[in-house]
């Protein structure tokens, strides 16, 4: 029999460009530390991040847009994925590009409206009435089938449940007694029965047969504390385009022409106004009940001047809306062309939407933020070098671009390793300069050698 070691059975995660963001590593007076967090440099653009970030927690800043302006490679969207971290996993995020509004199928106002809705979370608050325990019992009762068949039918269960308090017997409807198998209950479970619904949900094991048998593959749980019957407070996080997409396609019947309806729908539909105005009415009911607690999230549109007139019309509009979530803008343009008229205008935003927006500017990398900053994501990715090939890497960032010698880093890993050694030196940064070009390269080449090509 062959048996072999397995170091881990959890995913492993690759690493993407933003890997090492880990938030925007301020200090408690909200003033930018040196280096932190995964971001160096940048104090200013950063520490509007965080007052950005304190608006948003304060809910002060609805309806407000925010752009971060600066030249390539000067960690725009890094910044804005720091914002994100900084308000947590509840919050929602929703990064685009200005490029993706253009679809064959879906007009270019209803992909951002799409986008806006799953920018603004809802914070469902439930106080259900639950019978919840462990299960004593089980037993199911049958009568003879009154249509005359051999078997017999259930007309209803009863189930004893204990608590740490005390011990219920329920009689409950033959509805619940097939939630119950669905769940594969058996003595011994914790379980929840929702009294309004009837929904039985498994929580797990009572950790009473923990001991029970040695290789059980079981999520044990303590005995539940209070009465069988008590009041339990459930919290659910949805956005706005989940409630859209949950009522834009109900479920059909079981037949074969509803089932051919859905098959034939096409991918992407177009929700109505009329829907999301009606969603819109429910939403406010629930929050003036204090039901739903609304959530506005963060729109983070890169390369905003991809975006045309008609966009940047919408987006005024959208923005005064009261279920507007916080808009982070991004481009490295400066005086450019409107996308669909001949004007100029400062980074292709109309000056009417500019007037609304609060402006950070991110600053090019000096050579020592740039080593720095290699030396971080050389730890992200699991690299070791060698302090010439550091410096060597920084020489390289501030004579092209941050982006291409954060390129560079693998493949002269890989060189490394194909001459035998673990750490990258020198020579290999250099031999991976002359495999790979960076932009200005290729554009020198073009100019010297442009008989040889097609133009």
């Amino acid at each position: 029999m062959k048996i072999e070691e397995v170091k881990s059975t959890t995913r492993q995660q690759r690493i993407a460009s933003h890997s090492h963001i880990k938030g925007l590593g301020l200090n408690e007076e909200g003033l930018a530390d040196r280096s932190s967090s995964g971001l160096v440099g940048q104090d200013a653009a950063r520490e509007a991040g965080g007052i950005v970030v304190e608006l948003i927690k304060s809910k002060k800043m609805a309806g407000r847009a925010i752009l971060l302006a600066g030249p390539p490679g000067t960690g725009k969207t890094a910044i804005a994925l720091a914002i994100a971290q900084e308000l947590g996993p509840r919050v929602p995020f929703c990064p685009m590009v200005g490029s993706e509004v253009y679809s064959s199928e879906v007009k270019k106002t209803e992909i951002l409206m799409e986008n806006f809705r799953r920018s603004i979370g809802l914070r469902i608050k439930e106080t259900k009435e639950v019978w919840e325990g462990e299960v004593t019992e089980i037993s199911p009762q049958e009568q003879e089938d009154q249509y005359g068949g051999s078997g017999k039918t259930v007309t209803s269960v009863i189930i004893g449940l204990k608590t740490a308090k005390g011990t219920k017997q329920l009689r409950l409807d033959p509805t619940i007694f097939e939630s119950i198998q669905k769940e594969k209950v058996s003595i011994g479970d914790i379980i929840y029965i929702e009294a309004s619904s009837g929904n039985v949900k498994r929580v797990g094991r009572s950790d009473a047969y923990a001991t029970e048998f040695d290789l059980e593959a079981e999520e044990y749980v303590p005995i539940p504390k209070g009465d069988v019957h008590k009041k339990k407070e459930i919290i659910q996080d949805v956005t706005l385009h989940d409630l859209d997409m949950a009522n834009a396609k109900p479920q059909g019947g079981k037949d074969f022409l509803s089932m051919m309806g859905q098959i034939m729908k096409p991918k992407k539909t177009e929700i109505t106004e009329k829907l999301r105005a009606e969603i819109n009415k429910v939403v406010n009911r629930y929050i003036d009940q204090g039901i739903a607690e609304l959530v506005p999230g963060v729109l983070f549109i890169d390369e905003v001047h991809m975006l045309d007139i008609e966009c940047f019309t919408y987006l005024n509009r959208a923005l005064e809306s009261p279920l507007s979530p916080i808009v982070i803008l991004a481009t490295n343009r400066g005086i450019t062309t409107i996308r669909g008229t001949e004007i100029q205008a400062p980074h292709g935003i109309p000056q009417d939407l500019l007037d609304r927006l609060l402006i950070i500017r991110t600053m090019p990398y000096s050579l020592a933020e740039i080593v720095e900053i290699i030396a971080i994501r050389a730890s992200a990715e699991g690299l070791s070098m060698e302090e010439e090939a550091l410096a060597h890497f920084g020489y390289i960032g501030s004579q092209t671009t941050l982006r291409y010698v954060m390129q560079l880093l693998t493949p002269s890993r890989i060189i490394a390793e194909t001459n035998g050694r673990d750490k990258i030196c020198q020579g290999d940064v250099e031999e991976a300069g002359k495999l790979f070009f960076h932009g200005k390269q290729s554009a020198q080449i073009l100019r010297e050698q442009a008989d040889q090509y097609i133009s």
